[in-house]
């Protein structure tokens, strides 16, 4: 899954918004929820702190701001999720991640 994830190669698509990426990765995202969701959570959990972590090198490439700032680009994140969070699958079922 996360070989899946390193193809969809987020972070070069700097010309999309956050909404675009989520329209793009959810229904990938929602079909390996319900195959593996069922027995499989804590290790999709920690899956999707990975996917977190993608979107997170996705906001430093696009914002400047936020280039060389991980601590700042996490915290963004987390506000984006607590502004939207039906946006992706994933934050519905587990939140964003912590670490």
């Amino acid at each position: 899954m996360r070989q899946a994830v390193r193809s969809w190669r987020l972070h070069r698509r700097t010309l999309a918004t956050l909404e675009e990426l989520a329209h793009q990765c959810n229904t990938t995202i929602q079909g390996w929820w319900n195959y593996y969701g069922a027995f499989y959570r804590t290790a999709l959990s920690g899956f999707f702190g990975y996917v977190d972590q993608r979107l997170e090198q996705w906001a430093r490439r696009k914002y400047k701001r936020l280039r060389q700032h991980k601590r700042r680009s996490h915290e963004w994140l987390r506000k984006m999720a607590a502004i939207h969070p039906r946006l992706f699958v994933h934050w519905r079922v587990v939140g964003v991640s912590v670490g």
